[in-house]
């Protein structure tokens, strides 16, 4: 696998590893934080079980549509998810199924640090914009589990 179309960014958010384990795998969690700046998420479907599929659907400012889908491959709660990633709606990205896997670890009670690597991309300008997209998305997911109580109940 080429380096150059490989994407790995790490991050540390100060939340409890389950509660940033369900921002992953809960469609209530992924419809607050699962896209970049200035997008909307339209849907999220979550089947989290080997096997399982999700799919997700985000709009830009100028209406834009784009729709995401894969298949989970391996399920380790709260420490390890991995799944493949393709487009099924983006016209500025190539079709290309992707495999992510996810990696959380706890530092505390109240801090966990996230890996999140995706493999496959199909070019070096591939891997950029998804480098720009998720870290946006990332950062949503941070301001989500700064409001989302911490003790929340399962969705």
């Amino acid at each position: 696998m080429s380096t150059s179309t490989r994407l790995v960014i790490q991050r540390s958010f100060e939340a409890p590893i389950d509660l940033v384990w369900r921002a992953w795998t809960e469609r209530a969690h992924l419809l607050r934080w699962l896209c970049p700046k200035d997008f909307e998420v339209l849907f999220a479907e979550v089947d989290l079980r080997t096997g399982g599929v999700w799919r997700s659907g985000m709009r830009d400012a100028r209406g834009q549509e784009y729709v995401a889908r894969g298949t989970y491959r391996e399920i380790q709660e709260p420490h390890r998810l991995v799944f493949t990633h393709e487009w099924e709606k983006n016209e500025l990205e190539p079709s290309v199924e992707t495999m992510v896997t996810l990696t959380l670890r706890s530092i505390s009670d109240r801090e966990t640090e996230m890996t999140f690597e995706q493999v496959g991309l199909a070019t070096t300008e591939s891997r950029d914009s998804h480098l720009g997209g998720w870290s946006e998305a990332f950062d949503h997911l941070q301001a989500h589990l700064e409001r989302a109580p911490s003790d929340a109940s399962r969705s």
